[in-house]
């Protein structure tokens, strides 16, 4: 498995303490789509990528007693799909504690992918890209700011 980082206390991306993986790989969508760079992530790109397995990381989560929740975020977790399904499955071994999931796509973009997650319990996707100039909104699943009106999260299971 593939990460750019791992936050193992993290208190910006859901409204209780999560573990948040930095996944490494993205298209920049968001950047394509307003013709200039934009992404809060673009440096990430220059980031090394750590190797690392769902087991390791299932277990890093496991052994701490404040996070509440696992958050995918980074770059693009869609991107490394593969490894976000092994992640998963490895977590939901051990516990159903709410899985987030970040991603710039559209929900019709990556249907096949969230289909396939639906086999597993108290999943969570923020759907949406980045378009700037928005005003930010409180996302009621996430508890937290999404920067444009666009972003949403969802309870997929």
């Amino acid at each position: 498995m593939k990460l750019k980082g791992l936050i193992e206390e993290d208190f910006l991306q859901y409204k209780e303490p999560s573990m948040f993986l930095i996944f490494p790989f993205c298209t920049f969508k968001c950047d394509k789509e307003n013709g200039t760079q934009v992404c809060q992530n673009w440096s990430l790109n220059d980031a090394p990528i750590i190797e690392t397995t769902p087991e390791r990381v299932v277990k890093k989560y496991l052994s701490n007693d404040i996070t509440r929740a696992i958050v995918c975020g980074g770059l693009e977790p869609f991107e490394s799909f593969d490894d976000l399904y092994e992640l998963i499955k490895e977590a939901r071994k051990y516990t159903d504690d709410l899985i987030i999931i970040y991603t710039g796509f559209r929900n019709d973009e990556i249907d096949g992918e969230v289909e396939k997650l639906r086999e597993f319990n108290n999943i969570i996707i923020k759907f949406g890209r980045y378009i700037p100039g928005q005003e930010g909104h409180v996302d009621p699943w996430l508890g937290v700011t999404l920067s444009s009106l666009n972003q949403y999260a969802v309870k997929i299971s």
